[in-house]
C-alpha cells in the first residue's frame, strides 16, 4: 500500500491560489492508494476571522475539487478538514473519499483547541470517534489536538482501527510534543499512524510540519522536515495483525 502525505502551507488571504495550489500536490501521488491533507489548509488554521465567511458545504469548492481528484486519481482521498457550515453551526470536519469520489466518512474534530486559538469559541465540537472499514484496513481519522488524548485512539482501536489518520496544523514552539504524540499514540495501540501537518506560515504563525508515518513498533518509516512538500513511503497493514500477536500489549488490558 503506497501512502502520501501532502505538507502544505496556505497563500494568505487567497483561497482559490491554495486550492489550486493542493490541486497539483496530489496529481503528484498519482500512483498513491492514499493521499492525506492537512488541518483547515485551504485558508490556514489560523484565519480566524474568515472562518466563518470562508465555511462551506459537502457541495462547496474544496469538495468539489476533492472529490473530482479522487475520482482522477483512483486514490483513497483524505481530505484533510476545513471549516464546514451546517444550519447555523460550523465544524473542523474531515472526509476520507473513495476512489469514485464518494463519501466514506465525515469526522468532526472532538477536541477544538483554546489556547491562543479562536477555534473553541467558533465551532462546535464533533460527537463521536470516527472508525470506516477499507480495503486496507479499519482507518480511524482524527485531526491535530485530538493527539493529546490518548483515550480516543484507544476507543477507536476498540471499534477496530488498525490505521489512524491525522490532519493537523500544529506550530512549531510545540514541535517535540508533535512528534512525540505520533509515535506514541501509534506504539499504544499497536497501529499505523499517518500525519498530515501544515507548513509555512499563517497570520504570524509558524507551523512545525514534519509530517510522519509511523509503524505499529512507534518507528518513524517517513517523514518530513520544515518545509512544504510530499512524503511517499509503502506500508504493509499487514504488520498491524503481526505486531499485535508478536507482542499482545492490547490484550493484557484491564478494566478498572
Amino acid at each position: 500500500m503506497k501512502v502520501a502525505t501532502i505538507q502544505l502551507s496556505v497563500v494568505e488571504n487567497d483561497k482559490d491560489a491554495t486550492l489550486k495550489k493542493a490541486s497539483i500536490a496530489i496529481k503528484q501521488c498519482s500512483d498513491a492508494d492514499l493521499i492525506i491533507l492537512p488541518e483547515i489548509w485551504n485558508i490556514g488554521f489560523m484565519s480566524f476571522d474568515r472562518y466563518v465567511s470562508e465555511a462551506e458545504d459537502v457541495n462547496g469548492p474544496t469538495m468539489t475539487m476533492l472529490k473530482t481528484l479522487a475520482q482522477q486519481i483512483g486514490a483513497f482521498l483524505h481530505t484533510g478538514s476545513f471549516v464546514e457550515k451546517e444550519n447555523d453551526q460550523y465544524f473542523n470536519t474531515s472526509f476520507l473519499l473513495s476512489p469514485d469520489g464518494e463519501i466514506l466518512a465525515k469526522y468532526r474534530k472532538l477536541h477544538l483547541f483554546g489556547y491562543n486559538s479562536e477555534e473553541s469559541q467558533l465551532l462546535t465540537s464533533g460527537e463521536a470517534p470516527v472508525v470506516v472499514k477499507t480495503p486496507f484496513g479499519s482507518i480511524g481519522m482524527a485531526t491535530c489536538f485530538d493527539l493529546r488524548f490518548p483515550e480516543l485512539f484507544r476507543a477507536m482501536v476498540d471499534m477496530g482501527a488498525q490505521i489512524f489518520l491525522v490532519s493537523s496544523a500544529w506550530p512549531y514552539p510545540r514541535i517535540e510534543p508533535w512528534i512525540m504524540f505520533n509515535r506514541v499514540r501509534a506504539l499504544e495501540n499497536q497501529s499505523f499512524l499517518i500525519s498530515a501537518n501544515s507548513a509555512g506560515i499563517n497570520r504570524g504563525i509558524q507551523f512545525a510540519g514534519h509530517s510522519m508515518v509511523v509503524d505499529p513498533w512507534g518507528t518513524v518509516v517517513a517523514g518530513a522536515g520544515d518545509e512544504e512538500g510530499i512524503v511517499q513511503t509503502q506500508i504493509d497493514p499487514q504488520k498491524v495483525q503481526q505486531a499485535r500477536e508478536a507482542f499482545p500489549a492490547l490484550a493484557g488490558r484491564r478494566a478498572f
